[in-house]
């Protein structure tokens, strides 16, 4: 079979581990992620590969992000989740509020020449409660059937100043309901540089500004809530341009033949960590599990299910030459993306959450 898996093999493939309520059961490890295809990758290239080898056996549950399950299970003495897939702002705080446990980072395997895990995990993806596994971005694209041009406009939308550009590139455009990246790209639809976006951002002025440049767009806006439904936006021609996840949009794209393409100049660079809930009834077992699963090797092949790349350097020389120009990290793709700063976000998440909706609501 090629290597380059669709997501109607990924989902058949995880059939028969059932997405269990958050019940543990002794001696299961219970993963904790956020569904679909992704979650679908992750059974095919570490959980499946591990019960092979080892006969440890998983529950699989979704969820839908953020501290509230984990506070309340750590809260109330009663952990049922081992480990959870969860985004670096969530993995700080959660961290910061003693939910999670503290790693030593010196028991990760190492690369296969022998360099410490500690070399060879990319910045940001070690932290005292996280270790790193994937990297993905949130991308703008177009339909190449429904996009139209006004007269005289030789080209196709290449920026977010031609996403924000409904004179020349008119219709709906599609985003996502809060306000992390898209204040950040509507700074750069403003003129700031990628690379002092945080800089402009992390002032008064700079916030003012990225909301009045929201305000040009806000008419023509349609808010988007679930990974699945940019794409099938983009698709029924409900919007001629959309912010979506690039895994979501490879899958449309390549597994479902939709004629997009992705603009990766304004891509925002994202990663996913793995979390150890403290108090987890299986916290020995899952320890060992993420040894395996955050090898060189291991993170390589979940590039083979899903067009996220992997977090250790020496990865790169394990993964499919065929996927490489799909990956967000890809040298092409990478020139100017916007690394998505999650200490910055951590520490202004609430206050720009409550303008954000106040903002919704005028």
């Amino acid at each position: 079979m090629s290597k380059l898996k669709t997501t109607a093999v990924l989902t058949s493939a995880a059939i028969g581990l059932s997405m269990m309520s958050v019940t543990a059961f002794a001696g299961k490890i219970t993963f904790v992620s956020w569904g679909g295809s992704y979650t679908a990758s992750q059974v095919k290239a570490c959980i499946e590969p591990y019960e092979a080898k080892t006969g440890q056996q998983f529950n699989i549950v979704d969820y839908n992000g953020g501290l509230a399950e984990v506070r309340t299970q750590v809260e109330a003495g009663n952990v049922q989740w081992d480990i959870v897939d969860m985004t670096p702002q969530d993995s700080l705080r959660g961290c910061d509020e003693g939910l999670l446990v503290e790693f030593d980072h010196s028991q990760w395997l190492p690369a296969p020449d022998g360099t410490p895990a500690t070399e060879d995990f990319v910045e940001g993806a070690l932290a005292d409660c996280h270790i790193g596994n994937i990297s993905w971005a949130t991308v703008p694209a177009f339909n190449k059937k429904t996009i139209t041009a006004t007269k005289g406009v030789n080209r196709m939308p290449s920026s977010m100043k031609d996403f924000w550009d409904t004179k020349n590139f008119p219709g709906r455009r599609g985003l996502r309901k809060v306000p992390r990246v898209n204040l950040e790209w509507a700074l750069m639809a403003d003129g700031v540089a990628h690379t002092d976006v945080y800089e402009v951002l992390g002032t008064k002025e700079g916030q003012d500004r990225a909301f009045a440049k929201l305000d040009e767009l806000k008419d023509d806006i349609v808010w988007w809530e679930a990974g699945a439904q940019p794409p099938q936006l983009l698709a029924d021609g409900e919007v001629v341009m959309v912010t979506a996840y690039n895994g979501r949009l490879f899958n449309a794209m390549y597994v479902e033949n939709k004629p997009f393409e992705i603009m990766w100049g304004p891509q925002v660079f994202d990663l996913d960590t793995y979390v150890v809930v403290k108090g987890a009834p299986n916290e020995k077992a899952a320890i060992e599990f993420l040894k395996f699963c955050t090898s060189a090797e291991a993170l390589a092949d979940t590039t083979n299910y899903i067009s996220y790349g992997p977090l250790r350097k020496s990865s790169s020389q394990f993964v499919n030459p065929a996927i490489l120009p799909h990956l967000p990290t890809a040298p092409d793709n990478f020139k100017t993306a916007l690394t998505y700063d999650f200490n910055f976000w951590a520490d202004h998440m609430d206050e720009l959450n409550e303008r954000f909706n106040a903002w919704l609501a005028k």
